[in-house]
């Protein structure tokens, strides 16, 4: 999966009309924060230096989130996540809406670390807020709708991705992780249709060509099985992707 934590970080940088009174004035308070943002992507080190002095000159959890940027920069996701959460608490004490990105964003890296039962714990804060709207609500619950498929709760995270659906409908991601889960689910009917859309909006994403190649075996049809896991393969030879591709097309040379 795409990681969201740079994608939420732009909204949630933005003033809040419930927040609470910052450090210094609102556009002050945001100009450091995307300059320090902005850092964290070409010197993360600089980053987290940066976010611990504000910090202590009162930068609250815009320095909070900022420090967890720059964490996810270095794919540090436990201390990024441990970081978006710290900032989520303080956004709450200061009662700024802002915490509900926070916490999206703390269960997306606890997801990245592979720790899906904090990640849960996070976005099931993130959602309960009540405040995150339009594109940040949908990848919030389709983080959640993960977070419920490795805790073996399929039939909740199939209503989450319904829902997400409606939130998030043009991310491909969306769309693809329907479909998987609708194979998973043996609905191969809706699993097609799914698959079908998250081709349309990305065709030229491996892992959608992947799921569509699985989905085309699980229907029994070699012929597109075979080109679908094959343009995988041509997409991302190096990938572990591209590699479960070509492994998945000798399973059929193997049977004959």
């Amino acid at each position: 999966m795409i990681l969201i934590v740079l994608l939420a970080a732009a909204q949630a940088a933005a003033p809040s009309p419930a927040a609470a009174p910052a450090a210094g004035p609102v556009d002050v308070q945001g100009g450091r924060f995307a300059r320090c943002a902005a850092l964290t992507q070409s010197d993360p080190a600089a980053a987290r230096a940066e976010a611990g002095r504000w910090r202590i000159s009162g930068g609250r959890y815009f320095a909070r989130q900022c420090a967890g940027l720059a964490f996810a920069a270095e794919k540090n996701w436990p201390s990024a996540a441990a970081e978006f959460e710290e900032a989520a608490r303080e956004a709450q004490i200061a009662k700024d809406t802002r915490a509900a990105n926070y916490w999206a964003q703390a269960g997306n890296a606890w997801l990245a670390s592979g720790q899906p039962a904090k990640a849960r714990v996070a976005l099931d804060s993130a959602l309960t807020a009540g405040s995150l709207t339009g594109l940040p609500l949908g990848e919030a619950q389709l983080d959640h709708a993960r977070a419920l498929v490795a805790a073996g709760e399929l039939d909740a995270a199939r209503s989450d991705l319904d829902l997400a659906l409606t939130t998030a409908g043009a991310d491909p991601l969306a769309w693809l992780l329907s479909a998987t889960l609708a194979r998973r689910m043996s609905n191969i009917p809706r699993a097609k249709a799914d698959i079908a859309q998250a081709l349309k909006r990305s065709a030229d994403d491996a892992s959608v060509q992947l799921e569509a190649g699985n989905i085309a075996a699980s229907a029994g049809d070699e012929a597109a099985a075979r080109e679908a896991w094959g343009t995988a393969a041509k997409l991302a030879p190096t990938t572990d992707v591209g590699r479960n591709a070509v492994m998945a097309l000798k399973q059929f040379d193997a049977a004959k």
